[in-house]
C-alpha cells in the first residue's frame, strides 16, 4: 500500500453537496466562514453600504455548526471597522512614532533592507513568522516566498503553539495527521466519547450540539482539572468528569490502557490484524495500575476504572455504537505533549477505534486554518500537501512546480520558541517578517520573546490592527480581514471550505498574496507569486498532487458547487476522504504503530516559592491573543479585563476576595489579575485567560520549555506564588 495514499478509499463515490454553493446566494449575500476558530461555522454576509458596519452576520446551515454561531461570530463584523484599523503602510520615526506612507516607499524599505542584511550576513539572516488563520492560498504562499524569494529556511509559524504535539503523535502513530478523521457529525451517533484537555463550550459552542446523543447515553467522559462549561455536560448523569492535578492527563491515559489490559476490554482482533508494538505498551502501562495513578494524578482509582469500563462497553468489539477520544490544548501543551496524544492514540487502538466508522481518535485544532496551515509549507520542515522538506523526492516535486532547482531549496529550520529565542543573537536571524500572529502576547515567557525582537535589525508585521506586536515593528503592512478576501480554509475535519469576499478593504489595506509578490519581485523573482488567489490555489494543489495531504481533485468550481471535499482528494474524479483509515494505515506495513510512552513531571513544577499550579485557557468572548476581540465593544464589556480563577479554600488562605488584585509570581516573572472565585477548580490550582498583554498577560508567567519531539511550549502548567497586590475596587492596567 504506498505510503501517500494509503488512507485514500478504494473506488470513487458521489460526492455529498451542502447548500447554497455559489458565491452570491441573493440579492448581494455572501456565503462564507467565520473568521475565528477552526470549526469554521458557515456564514451569511449581507453588504451594507450604508450602515454602521460593512456588512450584517447571519449563520448560515452547515453540517459543522447547523446555523448557530457564537457571541464572537455574531460579532464578528466589528472589527472590520474597528477604530484603529490600520488602512495605510506605517513606518517607524526616530521618535519612536509611526508616520503614514505609500505602499511604494513602504515596500522598498523593506526589500531593500532585507537585500541590506542578507548581502552582510547570508540569506539566514531572514526568517518568516506564520499564522494559523491566514488561508491556504496566502499560508502557501508564504511558506514558497521564504524558501523561493528570502532562500531562507527560517519559517515557522504559531500553529506551533497549537496542534503540533498531536501532529507529531498522530504522523509517529498512524503515519498521518489530519485532526478529526471523520466528519464533526459522527459524534453524535456514539455511546462514548473520551474528551482530554479540552474546553469546546466555551471555545467553540456550536459544537456542543454534536455531544448530545452520546450525553443522552451517558457516555461523554471530560477530564480537566476545573469544572469548566464542557465539564459541566457530564452532570446529572450524562458521564464522568475527571479533575487530575495539572500536568497529568497522560497518567490518567496510562491508567485506562492498563484497566483494559488488565481486565480484557481490548479489541484483540483489531490489535492483531491492524496494529503493531502492543507487547511494548502492555509492559509500560503494567507500573500504572490504578491505586498508583491515583497517587500522582489524584484521580480516584474507582474513577479511572469505571471510565475504562465505559469506554469499553461503548466500543464496536463488545457491542456498542462507538467511541470517539479526542484531545485538546490541555493535554497537548505540554513538554510530554506528544507523549499525552501518544498515549490517548494507544487507548484508541487498544479498543480498536481508529479507522472503523463510527469510530475515531481526533485532536481539536483550535486556530482557524490550523489545520490548513501546516498541511502547505509554513512549519519549518514541511513543504506542500505535508511533504518532509528532507525528502528527495519531495523536494523534486516541489521544485518542479515552483520552476527552481531543487537543490536550491533550503533544509528545514527549526520550531517556533528556537526561532525566536535565537532573533538578534550571533548567527541567528537579523529581520524578521510577522503574518497572522501576535507573538507578544501569545508566546509563553512573553517578556523574553519582546527582547528578542527587540534585537532585530528589522521587524516587519502585516496585521489589521496595531496589536502589541505591530507596534514593537520598524514596518507595519495593513492587509485585508475575512469579509474582505477570497479563499479556502481547511477546517478541524479536514473539510477544504470557501472564504468568499462581500466587501472591499478599506484604504489601502492588500492582500499578503499581493504584499509577497511585490516584496518577491522587489528581491528579483519577477514570477510565480500571483495575487489571484484561486490562481494560487490551483498551484497549491499540483504542489500538494501525491503528498499526504493531497488537495490535487479540489477546485474552486467543485467547492462553488457545494460539493463537500475533506482531504485527500487526489483527482478530480474523487469524492475526498470523510473519514480516514478506513483501508488501512498510512506505513510502511499499513498498520498503526502503538509506542510506548511514560509520565514526568512538570519542567517547572510546584515548591515551596510556587507551591500552586498555574493554568492558562481561553474564555468564551474572546479569541487567542485578543488583538481582534478586545476591539469589540460587545466582547470587551462582557469579559473586560485579565483575571485569575481560584476555589474559595485557597482564596481564604490567602486572604483574597472577590474583585482583589492578586500578584502572580514565577520564576519568569510577575503579573496582576483580578481575582474570581469559584469551586469549579481545584483548591491547588488557579487559571487565567492569555487573552490580554500588560501586567495582566498571562503569557508572561508562562513557561517556555519545549517538546523535546513537537516544539510545543508547556502552557499549561507553570508553578506559581499567588499573594494580594492591591485591595478590592481598583482596576488593573493591562498595557
Amino acid at each position: 500500500m504506498p505510503a501517500s495514499h494509503g488512507a485514500v478509499p478504494s473506488g470513487v463515490v458521489s460526492p455529498r453537496t451542502v447548500s447554497p454553493g455559489p458565491d452570491i446566494i441573493s440579492g448581494g449575500t455572501v456565503a462564507t466562514h467565520c473568521p475565528y476558530c477552526a470549526l469554521q461555522c458557515a456564514q451569511t454576509l449581507q453588504s451594507t453600504p450604508t450602515g454602521a458596519l460593512p456588512v450584517e452576520v447571519s449563520g448560515r446551515d452547515f453540517p459543522t455548526n447547523r446555523g448557530g454561531l457564537c457571541q464572537k461570530g455574531w460579532t464578528s463584523a466589528e472589527v472590520l471597522r474597528a477604530s484603529d484599523r490600520i488602512v495605510s503602510p506605517l513606518i517607524r520615526m526616530a521618535d519612536g512614532g509611526f508616520r503614514e506612507t505609500d505602499w511604494d516607499e513602504a515596500l522598498d524599505v523593506v526589500a531593500t533592507e532585507l537585500r541590506r542584511i542578507q548581502g552582510s550576513h547570508g540569506n539566514d539572516a531572514v526568517a518568516v513568522f506564520g499564522g494559523g488563520g491566514l488561508t491556504n492560498e496566502k499560508a502557501y504562499a508564504l511558506g514558497k516566498f521564504a524558501r523561493v524569494a528570502l532562500k531562507t529556511p527560517y519559517i515557522d509559524y504559531n500553529g506551533r503553539f497549537c496542534m503540533s504535539s498531536a501532529a507529531a503523535a498522530s504522523n509517529r502513530a498512524l503515519g498521518m495527521d489530519r485532526g478529526l478523521g471523520f466528519p464533526l457529525a459522527d459524534l453524535n451517533g456514539a455511546d462514548a466519547v473520551l474528551i482530554v484537555g479540552s474546553n469546546m463550550a466555551a471555545t467553540m459552542p456550536p459544537f456542543v450540539q454534536h455531544l448530545a446523543g452520546v450525553r443522552e447515553r451517558g457516555g461523554l467522559i471530560v477530564t480537566d482539572p476545573r469544572v469548566t462549561a464542557t465539564a459541566k455536560l457530564t452532570q446529572d448523569g450524562k458521564g464522568i468528569h475527571m479533575a487530575p492535578v495539572p500536568g497529568t492527563d497522560l497518567v490518567v491515559l496510562l491508567a485506562i490502557a492498563h484497566v483494559l489490559l488488565a481486565e480484557g476490554l481490548t479489541d484483540t482482533g483489531y490489535l492483531a490484524e491492524r496494529v503493531t508494538g502492543l507487547d511494548d505498551v502492555r509492559r509500560s502501562v503494567a507500573a500504572w495500575w490504578p491505586e498508583r495513578a491515583e497517587s500522582v494524578c489524584g484521580v480516584p482509582a474507582e474513577e479511572l476504572r469505571r471510565a475504562a469500563r465505559l469506554l469499553a462497553a461503548a466500543s464496536p468489539a463488545r457491542g456498542g455504537r462507538g467511541v470517539y477520544v479526542l484531545t485538546g490544548r490541555g493535554l497537548e501543551q505540554m513538554s510530554q505533549g506528544a507523549d499525552g496524544v501518544t498515549a490517548a492514540i494507544n487507548v484508541a487502538l487498544l479498543l480498536g477505534l481508529i479507522g472503523r466508522e463510527g469510530s475515531g481518535f481526533g485532536p481539536v485544532t483550535g486556530q482557524g486554518n490550523g489545520q490548513g496551515g501546516r498541511e502547505h509549507g509554513q512549519k519549518s520542515d514541511q513543504l506542500p500537501g505535508y511533504r518532509m522538506i528532507t525528502d528527495p523526492a519531495a523536494r523534486e516535486h516541489v521544485a518542479a512546480v515552483w520552476g527552481i532547482d531543487a537543490d536550491d531549496l533550503p533544509g528545514p529550520g527549526v520550531p517556533a520558541m528556537e526561532l525566536l529565542h535565537s532573533l538578534g543573537t550571533d548567527g541567528g536571524p537579523r529581520a524578521l517578517l510577522v503574518h497572522g500572529s501576535n507573538v507578544v502576547v501569545s508566546a509563553p515567557n512573553a517578556d523574553r520573546v519582546r527582547e528578542s525582537l527587540a534585537r532585530l535589525d528589522l521587524l516587519v508585521v502585516c496585521d489589521m490592527v496595531p496589536s502589541e506586536t505591530a507596534l514593537e515593528a520598524d514596518v507595519i503592512l495593513p492587509v485585508t480581514q475575512w469579509a474582505e478576501e477570497s479563499g479556502t480554509m481547511t477546517n478541524l475535519e479536514g473539510r477544504i471550505i470557501r472564504r468568499r469576499a462581500a466587501v472591499p478593504a478599506p484604504g489601502d489595506a492588500r492582500s499578503e498574496l499581493w504584499i509577497l509578490g511585490e516584496l518577491a519581485s522587489r528581491l528579483g523573482v519577477t514570477e510565480g507569486f500571483s495575487d489571484d488567489p484561486g490562481e494560487v490555489f490551483a498551484e497549491l494543489a499540483r504542489a500538494s498532487a501525491g503528498g499526504k495531504a493531497d488537495y490535487s481533485g479540489v477546485t474552486y468550481e467543485r467547492l462553488d458547487a457545494g460539493e463537500e471535499l475533506f482531504w485527500p482528494v487526489p483527482s478530480s474524479k474523487h469524492a475526498g476522504t470523510p473519514r480516514v483509515f478506513l483501508d488501512g494505515f498510512p506505513t510502511p506495513d499499513g498498520r498503526a504503530r502503538m509506542v510506548a510512552v511514560n509520565h514526568h513531571d512538570p519542567a517547572d513544577d510546584v515548591r515551596e516559592a510556587a507551591p500552586l499550579y498555574l493554568v492558562t485557557g481561553r474564555v468564551l468572548q474572546h479569541y487567542q491573543s485578543g488583538a481582534q476581540t478586545r476591539r469589540v465593544a460587545e466582547l470587551a464589556e462582557a469579559q473586560p479585563e485579565p483575571f485569575v480563577e481560584m476555589h474559595p479554600l485557597l482564596a481564604d488562605r490567602l486572604g483574597l476576595a472577590a474583585g482583589d488584585i492578586a500578584a502572580l509570581t514565577t520564576a519568569r516573572g510577575e503579573g496582576l489579575a483580578a481575582v474570581r472565585v469559584t469551586e469549579d477548580i481545584r483548591p491547588d490550582t488557579v487559571f487565567m485567560p492569555f487573552h490580554w498583554s500588560g501586567v495582566g498577560s498571562a503569557n508572561r508567567l508562562t513557561n517556555d520549555v519545549t517538546d523535546p519531539i513537537s516544539g510545543m511550549p508547556e502552557f499549561k502548567v507553570t508553578a506559581v506564588d499567588v499573594s494580594a497586590a492591591v485591595s478590592r475596587g481598583q482596576e488593573v492596567a493591562t498595557a
